[in-house]
C-alpha cells in the first residue's frame, strides 16, 4: 500500500487536481499518469443535466469508437439455422437458442454482448432477470435486436461502446488502453463525446454537459472545460 500511496503522490504531484484542462491535455496527463503494472483503461465521464428516471431524459445509445476499445468483448447470440450459421461465420464467441436460454438461466454468462434476431426475443424476453441487471437484455434500439447479425457481431468485436445514463445523470466508457496513442485516445474520446451530444433527449432542460472528467484505471480524474468539447460538435 505504501509503494501505491507513494505512486499515487508523484501522480498528483504531476498536475493540478484543481485546474480544468481541454480535452486534449486532459487525455495526455490521464495517459502519462497511468503507471500501473497492467495496460490500464483510460475512461472519461460526463455529469449530464438530466433525471434519467424520467423516460424523455434518457440518455442511451451505441457508439463505433474509431481506434476500438482494446478490450476483447465476447459476444453471444440467439439465433437458429442460417443466421446462427451468420453469427458463427461473424466471429460470435457463443451461439444458440433453447440451449443457450438453459445456460443463461444456470448462471454460465460467457459473452459481454449480446445480440438475437427478432424471432428469438419470446426466449430471450424470459431471461429478463437474469439479462437485464448486467445490461446484456438485447435492444432495437441498440442495434442488438436485428437480422443483421453479422454486421452486429462485427460492430461489437470492433470496438462498438454502448452507454446509458446512471440514475445520477452520470454516463461513462473506456475510451481505450493507456498503450494507444495520445491520437488515437483523442479521437475515440471525440468520438464519445459527440455522441452523447446527438443523444439529447427531448426532456433535458438547462446546462446538458455539466462536468466531464478523464482518468485512468488507477489514475485521479482529470477535470475537462467544458467549452473544449465544443470544438467536437
Amino acid at each position: 500500500m505504501a509503494k501505491q500511496g507513494k505512486r499515487l503522490k508523484a501522480v498528483y504531484a504531476g498536475f493540478d487536481r484543481e485546474k480544468i484542462y481541454g480535452l486534449e491535455e486532459a487525455v495526455k496527463i490521464a495517459k502519462t499518469n497511468a503507471k500501473a503494472k497492467f495496460d490500464e483503461t483510460i475512461e472519461i465521464s460526463m455529469n449530464l443535466g438530466i433525471d434519467p428516471r424520467h423516460a424523455d431524459q434518457m440518455v442511451r445509445g451505441v457508439v463505433g469508437l474509431p481506434h476500438g476499445t482494446g478490450k476483447t468483448v465476447r459476444v453471444g447470440v440467439f439465433a437458429r439455422g442460417p443466421k446462427a450459421e451468420e453469427a458463427k461465420a461473424a466471429g460470435a464467441d457463443v451461439v444458440g437458442a433453447d440451449d443457450l436460454a438453459a445456460l443463461v438461466q444456470e448462471g454460465k454468462i460467457e459473452f459481454d454482448r449480446c445480440i438475437a434476431t427478432p424471432d428469438m426475443m419470446a426466449l430471450v424476453g424470459r431471461l429478463g432477470k437474469v439479462l437485464g441487471p448486467r445490461g446484456l437484455m438485447p435492444n432495437p434500439k441498440l442495434g442488438t435486436v436485428t437480422m443483421d447479425v453479422k454486421g452486429a457481431v462485427t460492430a461489437a468485436k470492433a470496438g462498438q461502446v454502448e452507454f446509458r445514463a446512471e440514475k445520477a445523470g452520470i454516463i461513462h466508457a473506456g475510451i481505450g488502453k493507456a498503450s494507444f496513442g495520445e491520437d488515437q485516445l483523442l479521437a475515440n474520446a471525440r468520438a464519445f463525446v459527440e455522441a452523447i451530444q446527438r443523444a439529447k433527449p427531448t426532456g433535458a432542460k438547462g446546462t446538458y454537459v455539466k462536468k466531464v472528467a478523464v482518468s485512468s484505471t488507477m489514475g485521479p480524474g482529470v477535470k475537462v472545460d467544458v467549452a473544449s468539447l465544443a470544438a467536437t460538435a
